[in-house]
Parts: C-alpha cells; sequence; structure tokens
C-alpha cells in the first residue's frame, strides 16, 4: 500500500506515526486521504475501527492555518464525549508536532476552562453539537472562520436526534468551506445532508455495507429476570474482558452494584455521569484495571477497545442496528467473540423478529458455559467502597472505631452512633446517655434532661407530673419536688433545697439545672449525693427526698414525705410548724388539683384586622 509520505503526508506527521508503530496506511486512508488534501468534499461509508481518525485528521492538519481568539479554523464534529476525547488524543501529538492547537468542547465539564482555551485561540475545535452551540449563543466561539468540517459518526447523529443542531452549526460556517462526511450508512437523513451541504462530493465505501457479526459467536439463553445478574457474573468469569449492555441508567447502576456485591471489579457508563466518572470509566477498561463495563448504547458506536471477548445483552436492543454495533464491540481485529443475549420468556418473540433483521438463526436455550470457547481470564477485585456509598456512610458504619468516640454504639452509621440515639446527632452523648430517640436532649451528658428528669423518651419536661410551673412555685400553697412544703425558713423558690445543702456535707448546688454536666452521677465536688442511685433525675423517684435539708445520706428518704402520685399531697399530711418542725392538724379544705399543664392552649382572639376594614371598637360589658 506504500507509505504516508507517498499520500502526501509531511515527514514530521510521518515520523510520529512510526514511533507510535504505525507505518503504513489502513484501506480507507488509502482511499480518502488523496481528495481530502485536493480540498475536495468527501462522503465515506467506513465501519468502526477502521481507521478513520487518522483518513480525515491528517489532511485536515496538514491545510489548516493559525486561528485567531476565539475563531478556531477546523472543526470536528461527534455524537459523544468519549468519542471526542479519542479523536482529541489521537491528534493533540501530531498538531505539537506542526505547532497547531487542539481543544475539546462538550457538555458536562465546567465552561471556565473551554472559554479559557477558546481565548487563547485554537485551531482545530473537536465538538459535541449541544455544547457548542450554547457556546456559541454566549458569543465565546465564532465559526465564520472555519475552513474545514468534519463529521463523524453522521448515522449516529441522526439516531441521537442531532440532525437540526447540526444543519445550525453547518449554516455558521464558511460557504465555500471542505466538508468531510463519515459514517456507517450514507442513506435516510445522512444521504439528505450530503445533499444539502456538499458540493460535488467524492462518494467512497470501504468494508462490508453493514456491520458484520458473522466472525462472534451468538448465544441467547432463556432465563427468568432474577438469574441475569449470576449469569452475567458467571460469563465474566469465564470470558475476561466483558461489555455488558443496559437501556437504561437506572439499569447500569443496579447491574453494577450487583457485581460489584458479586466480588467482581466492574465500572459503570452512562450519560448520567460527570465526564471525570466517565473518563475514569472508560480508562480503567481500556488499561485492564476492571473485568467489565457495564454501559448503555452511549458506549456502542464510535469506541475502540481492543480485546473485549464478550458482550452481553442485558436488556434486548432498540432495533436490530443498535444490535450489530453493540456486538460489533468484540471479535475485532480477526479475534473471537462472543455475544450473549439474556431472554426473558415475554421477551422470545421480540428476539425472533430481531433474529430475522440481522440475519442471525440461532435457537433458544437454557444457559450453557460449556458451548463457551476458551479465553485466559485474569481476575480483578472490586475497588474498595469509599464514603457516600449505599451502605450507608463509612465501611465500619459510622466513626473510625465503629461508633463514638468512647465506644457508644446504635448510630446506624452516623459518626457519633451515640447509645439508643436512632443516629440523631445528639440521641446518645459521649457519656453513653441514652433514652432520647433522637431528641436534641433525650441523652445528655448527666444522663437526662438539663434539669435531672429523664427516662421519658425525650420529653422536654423529662417526665415530670403534670402540674403548672407557676403554681408550684407560690409561697402559701405550692410545693417542689423532694420538698414536704415545709418552708423551713427559707423560700419556696429556692432551687437549692431538693439535692441537699452545705448542712448535710452534699455540696451540690441544684440551681443549674445541668446538674453539672462534667458529673454523670453526682456533684462538681464528688461528695456524697444527695439521692441514692439517682441519675441527676430531679423528679424520677419522687416518693424519696435526695439529700434534703435534714442531710440524709445517699439512698435514705424522707420519713414525711408524702407524695405518691400525679397529684399534690394534702395540707393535713405534710403541713409542719415553722417554730417547731412537728407536725399540725389542719382544719382547712384541700389544696385544689394542679392544671395540668400539657395538652393544647386556650387559642387567644384574633385581634387583627384585615386591610381596609375598619378598626373594630370592643366595649366593656357593665
Amino acid at each position: 500500500m506504500g507509505s504516508f509520505q507517498d499520500l502526501g503526508i509531511s515527514d514530521a506527521l510521518a515520523e510520529v506515526l512510526s514511533s507510535q508503530g504505525i507505518n503504513e496506511p489502513f484501506e480507507v486512508q488509502v482511499e480518502s486521504i488523496p481528495p481530502s488534501m485536493e480540498g475536495k468534499d468527501v462522503s465515506c461509508r467506513a465501519p468502526t475501527g477502521s481507521g478513520k481518525t487518522l483518513a480525515f485528521g491528517l489532511p485536515m492538519l496538514e491545510k489548516v492555518s493559525f486561528a485567531e481568539p476565539n475563531r478556531p479554523r477546523a472543526l470536528i464534529l461527534t455524537p459523544t464525549r468519549e468519542l471526542a476525547e479519542q479523536i482529541y488524543g489521537v491528534l493533540k501529538p501530531l498538531a505539537r508536532v506542526i505547532d497547531r492547537t487542539v481543544g475539546t468542547i462538550y457538555g458536562g465539564v465546567s465552561y471556565k476552562n473551554q472559554y479559557r482555551a477558546l481565548e487563547r485561540g485554537l485551531d482545530i475545535v473537536v465538538a459535541c453539537p449541544g455544547r457548542l452551540l450554547d457556546l456559541m449563543e454566549r458569543g465565546a466561539v465564532v465559526l465564520k472562520d472555519v475552513e474545514v468540517v468534519i463529521i463523524d459518526e453522521a448515522d449516529r447523529m441522526a439516531d441521537m436526534g442531532f440532525m437540526e443542531p447540526v444543519c445550525d452549526i453547518l449554516d455558521r460556517c464558511l460557504p465555500d468551506r471542505q466538508t468531510v462526511l463519515f459514517s456507517a450508512t450514507l442513506d435516510d437523513e445522512v444521504g439528505d445532508l450530503i445533499n444539502r451541504y456538499q458540493r460535488e462530493p467524492v462518494r467512497l465505501e470501504v468494508g462490508a455495507e453493514e456491520v458484520s457479526i458473522t466472525d462472534m459467536e451468538h448465544h441467547f439463553w432463556l432465563m427468568p429476570h432474577a438469574k441475569k445478574s449470576p449469569i452475567s457474573a458467571e460469563l465474566i468469569r469465564n470470558c475476561g474482558r466483558t461489555i455488558i449492555f443496559c437501556r437504561t441508567r437506572l439499569g447500569v447502576e443496579r447491574v453494577n452494584d450487583e457485581l460489584l456485591d458479586d466480588g467482581l471489579g466492574v465500572r459503570g457508563l452512562h450519560g448520567g455521569l460527570s465526564q471525570r466518572q466517565r473518563d475514569r470509566a472508560m480508562q480503567a477498561f481500556k488499561h485492564g484495571e476492571c473485568m467489565a463495563l457495564v454501559a448503555t448504547d452511549v458506549a456502542a458506536r464510535g469506541l475502540d477497545v481492543e480485546g473485549v471477548n464478550c458482550v452481553i445483552h442485558y436488556d434486548p436492543p432498540e432495533n436490530g442496528k443498535a444490535y450489530k454495533h453493540r456486538s460489533g464491540r468484540t471479535a475485532r481485529g480477526g479475534a473471537s467473540g462472543v455475544v450473549v443475549s439474556l431472554v426473558q420468556r415475554p421477551q422470545k418473540k421480540m428476539y425472533h423478529r430481531l433474529q430475522k433483521n440481522v440475519g442471525v438463526n440461532v435457537d433458544f436455550t437454557p444457559p450453557d458455559f460449556g458451548s463457551l470457547p476458551t479465553f485466559e481470564v485474569e481476575y480483578i477485585p472490586p475497588e474498595p467502597r469509599s464514603r457516600g456509598r449505599r451502605d450507608g456512610g463509612r465501611r465500619d458504619g459510622g466513626r473510625r472505631d465503629g461508633g463514638r468516640r468512647d465506644g457508644g454504639g446504635g448510630g446506624y452509621g452516623r459518626r457519633d452512633g451515640g447509645g439508643g440515639g436512632y443516629g440523631r446527632r445528639d440521641g446518645g452523648r459521649r457519656d453513653g446517655g441514652g433514652g432520647g430517640y433522637g431528641r436534641r436532649d433525650g441523652g445528655r451528658r448527666d444522663g437526662g434532661r438539663r434539669d435531672g428528669g429523664g427516662g421519658n423518651y425525650g420529653r422536654r419536661d423529662g417526665g415530670r407530673p403534670d402540674y403548672n410551673r407557676n403554681e408550684r412555685n407560690q409561697r402559701d400553697g405550692g410545693y417542689r419536688r423532694g420538698d414536704d412544703r415545709g418552708n423551713d425558713g427559707g423560700s419556696q423558690n429556692d432551687r437549692r433545697d431538693n439535692s441537699g445543702e452545705r448542712e448535710g456535707g452534699n455540696r451540690r448546688n441544684d440551681n443549674q439545672r445541668g446538674n453539672d454536666r462534667n458529673d454523670n452521677r453526682g456533684g462538681r465536688q464528688g461528695g456524697r449525693d444527695g439521692g441514692g442511685g439517682g441519675y441527676n433525675q430531679r423528679g424520677n423517684d419522687r416518693g424519696e427526698n435526695r439529700g434534703g435539708r435534714d442531710g440524709g445520706r445517699r439512698g435514705e428518704p424522707r420519713e414525711d414525705s408524702g407524695y405518691h402520685g400525679r397529684s399534690a399531697p394534702s395540707r393535713e399530711n405534710n403541713s409542719r410548724s415553722e417554730d417547731t418542725g412537728e407536725k399540725k392538724e389542719h382544719t382547712g379544705k384541700r389544696a385544689p388539683p394542679p392544671r395540668p399543664r400539657s395538652g393544647p392552649r386556650p387559642s387567644r382572639a384574633n385581634f387583627s384586622r384585615r386591610r381596609g376594614s375598619p378598626p373594630r371598637s370592643f366595649k366593656r360589658k357593665k
């Protein structure tokens, strides 16, 4: 076939190709490079993987001139981001030798880097139609100086609905530009594009007219849907490098997770991922860092990946054309390959029509791994899962130590994991206080509420009885928990009388509603606690006076405690003489029952008036 110099390619570019191991041109390059070098329009039908990138890239590099900022000289249109990156990777080392610049424009990435590249000046732009039109509307790129337009995978653009944007882009380029088109087919919408935008094009046809599917083995296995994932995993173990095609993004995510759980290193690829994620998935599969690639049809066209042994149709393809392009990812370059379709019984009729369309006549059989050819397989385990995955956080379910710093558990993967806190930030505090069921104060460091109450599922009142706060603080009839109605010369509002005073050797000042949070069981001084076995709960064992004025030791109740229920104690049992401290009879009436504290408050009258209405007047009744 000669050499690239015989086709008119410069020695500098030929040396770069020789350093990459490309010494002789392929058939499509021999046919298309001479008319392209002459400046003629070319419409070429060639299959994927035949060397089309160099066929249109080398003549373009030889002819392109230097560009001004935001005004490129050559434009290459591609249907997908992956194909744009592939073309960019082929042309970049060649353009560097002849002092030309190449850049990419596609969606899914930041605008900032694309703005800067265009402002510096790009001689050649490889772009997807959507993002290119967006930048044109923003005024970041002008196509009036474009001399050469390359349309790659034109039939795929037609399938994706890009024909109208492509026509809009071509209308904004130079009228006397050179237009080169490559496609797997030259009919239908592609033929209309040729007739409308090319002038006397040179028509070339290289290779088979349709995608060849005779070089690989085809299998149609009948199975229920629940068996598809384990069968796919076994196929990967037997065949090695595999591409699994699903129809939807959610399907890709689900199959990818199921294969990861099965212990296989796989990557997912679909249009919902960011460009960085898609690039990482493709690079991992190309370089052998994973065993399989789970993808939508976005990977079925325009990508040239070597060494794919098996293609699995997890979901049925859209039509016969999609089946051919999916299956064409294997058995490339004369290698062998296997194509397996996972068929459910309701899909059998649809696959019958598909076989007639593509020219394949294969029986539907149960899965039979013995009928597959033998491949050399290298097992690649999945990567360790990082935070943010579906396991709810870190691999250990919470912090690095499995829960809180003090070992408290039950956090269900939250970083605090406090005891009984059900994953809320302070449902279980560092000291192990629990029972809060996720309420803010349900489990505090002191074991309960700020006022000592606890054990009531995180209630604000900590389980205290229902009485009115104002009534219990009255001097003449109210009572306080742990106080047997006697004032003993002090004020009823003194909050230190519930838990012991200096006279009893108990240095705990209960004026702090938190009962000294530095200790979960007692006062700050570490002295004798005023309540036996209590968690600083001011109202939990109300039959006991936890260290009152009489100086009882830990756990010693007052003999005259008369409070045994949720109502106020009677006067006749609990009254004391202020002088002698002895009991005295009280012949008056019992104290009225306290007003319940819980329940909705009575609604207030709404005295607000609407705008424009006359002011209301309220007359006092006589």
